[in-house]
């Protein structure tokens, strides 16, 4: 694993540059110094030795002076070189006198003229080698300026130098390897700590808070290790604080009734509630950065979120929306400047019932209003008739009679109805519960219809599946199969049939079925036919002396016997209510 380390790599990588370079910087400085204390040790040999032979020189005559140049070069170990003062070499003791060029411009030959002796190294075209040599000037049978020359190969030199630089080449390869220890130690070292470090700060990361924190050492990881302490609990409490503050906001909204909906540059969502789900009829929970087309299409949302964005102002406004539920909202968005990226947050109220609830107070008002003046018209009217003289007419004084107390009569039962419906609303005296049983309660209510049912042809039939208590008013539940079988035998036909059924369902529950075969509820009335005062056909309820409020009572009784009630019904082909309660 310590061989894979990137650290590992750099810190052998280091050592071999710096031993790479000590051994270069080495090798040029001992290199030359060896080479320089070489060149100077033959130097002062040749130089010694040339002192020498100088003092021998003075004897030897011109006929002898090759031969003796040869025994002195054989007793120095050196080339020994006799030139004159013309530069004519007079006597050599490694080469033929009679081939040899001219030697008065040789460097050593110069410098020996002037200073007295001249030392140089370089290649002898002579010889076809690199030699060291040194000159000095002598006296030869009392004529000066002649030079006695010595000479040496530098292979020595080189031999010197080579095992120099052999010696650092060992010598670096000992530093090499204790390169390489080192660097597998601090390496190990180094790598298990970061390793640490490494591990510790992605459990950060993942918001993955260990009880165990990182030891404190006296070194700049150990400080940074501190700091990650540090950071450590600071997160753990900012993320504690975070979670706390997101549960509650989570709470919050999911909880609100009103939906919430947050979008961002790019119309993708970024939260919604699950009362915004069920505006919108869209499936929970959203994924996020959904793009909002994808969730619901309605142009004049996006219109209204788009403007926000682009004008940075807040914006409320009414929104239909399309679709099966058909439903009214009120929104009422905000530009999310705060935030990275710039987004909107629309809050929308669902003020579908609102509306409902005030047109059925509008149509309420307006239909007391017309219940009520069109009773108070005629009895005014017939009223003036009778103070005007009509109360004279003996023929027609008693029918007018009747007319004003049929409308007060009908006046009379509105204002009963108005009155249950208000105690039902406001829950005022309203009767202990009592268990008792249904088939007793809907034998007596038929009871009441019969003679009306038999004065229009209508026949009646009453089938008891099963016998079930319920707990309630008893009087009320009359009162609403009362008005049930009523509407069933005047809204009917001429031999008509009014069936009614009482057992249990699957669950327990009671039930009672009152079908008809009368003239039936077009399918867009049906969801209004408990509003006050709403009629399907108006002449004919007017005929038949509805008030148009016992739909009404009817569905508020059953509610606070927490019951239910719906209906089922067709244009022309009769209506079926259907009531349960919980049976005891």
């Amino acid at each position: 694993m310590t061989f894979r380390s990137s650290i590992f790599r750099k810190f052998l990588a280091g050592s071999f540059l710096l031993i790479s370079v000590t051994i270069l910087v080495l090798d040029f400085y001992l290199g030359r110094s060896t080479s320089q204390r070489q060149a100077e040790s033959i130097q002062q040999r040749l130089e010694g030795q040339a002192r020498v032979l100088a003092g021998e020189i003075e004897s030897v005559s011109p006929g002898e002076l090759v031969q003796w140049s040869q025994g002195a070069g054989a007793r120095a170990g050196a080339r020994v070189t006799v030139i004159d003062p013309r530069g004519v070499v007079k006597a050599d003791s490694e080469h033929d006198i009679e081939s040899m060029e001219n030697h008065s411009h040789r460097p050593e030959i110069l410098e020996a003229r002037r200073m007295k002796m001249g030392t140089s190294i370089r290649h002898s075209k002579t010889l076809d080698r690199d030699l060291c040599y040194v000159a000095i000037l002598v006296d030869y049978h009392g004529q000066p300026d002649y030079v006695l020359r010595l000479a040496l190969p530098i292979e020595d030199l080189d031999a010197a130098i080579a095992a120099v630089r052999w010696q650092i080449l060992e010598a670096s390869l000992a530093a090499a390897l204790a390169a390489l220890v080192i660097a597998y130690y601090f390496s190990y070292v180094f790598t298990r700590r970061i390793n640490r470090l490494q591990a510790f700060a992605e459990r950060l990361a993942g918001a993955q808070f260990a009880n165990d924190p990182l030891p404190g050492e006296d070194d700049e990881l150990g400080a940074l290790g501190q700091s990650l302490n540090r950071t450590s609990t600071q997160l753990h409490e900012l993320v504690n604080r975070l979670s706390l503050e997101s549960t509650r906001r989570e709470s919050i909204l999911a909880s609100m009734m009103e939906g919430v909906l947050a979008v961002d540059d790019e119309m993708r969502v970024t939260f919604c509630n699950q009362s915004f789900s069920r505006a919108v009829s869209c499936r929970f929970p959203v994924p996020e950065r959904l793009p909002l087309l994808e969730l619901v299409r309605e142009p004049e949302l996006f219109d209204i979120l788009n403007q926000v964005l682009a004008t940075g102002q807040s914006l409320k406004q009414r929104l239909e929306l399309s679709g099966p539920s058909n439903r009214s909202l009120e929104i009422q968005a905000a530009p999310l400047a705060s935030t990275a990226r710039p987004g909107v947050i629309a809050i929308l109220h669902d003020i579908t019932d609102l509306e409902r609830l005030e047109r059925v107070r509008k149509d309420f008002v307006a239909n007391v209003s017309h219940e009520l003046r069109t009773p108070l018209t005629a009895i005014r009217g017939y009223a003036e008739t009778l103070l005007d003289g009509a109360l004279e007419d003996h023929k027609n004084n008693r029918r007018f009679l009747e007319i004003i107390k049929a409308h007060a009569i009908r006046l009379n039962n509105i204002s009963a109805d108005l009155l249950v419906l208000s105690e039902l609303e406001s829950r005022k005296s309203q009767a202990e519960p009592e268990r008792f049983l249904v088939s007793a309660v809907l034998e007596s209510a038929l009871r009441t219809v019969e003679a009306e049912a038999q004065i229009r042809g209508v026949h009646l039939h009453f089938e008891k599946l099963d016998d079930v208590h319920v707990m309630g008013d008893r009087m009320r539940l009359e009162q609403v199969l009362v008005n049930l079988l009523d509407n069933a035998v005047k809204f009917n036909r001429p031999g008509g049939e009014v069936r009614v059924a009482i057992g249990q369902t699957g669950d327990g529950s009671a039930q009672i079925v009152i079908a008809d075969t009368g003239i039936g509820i077009p399918s867009e009335d049906l969801p209004r036919i408990f509003e006050r005062f709403y009629r399907v056909d108006k002449t004919r309820s007017r005929e038949v002396g509805g008030t148009g409020l016992g739909l009404s009572i009817v569905k508020h009784v059953v509610e606070r016997m927490n019951g239910t009630i719906r209906v089922e019904s067709a244009l022309g082909q009769g209506s079926r209510f259907i009531v349960q309660f919980s049976a005891v």
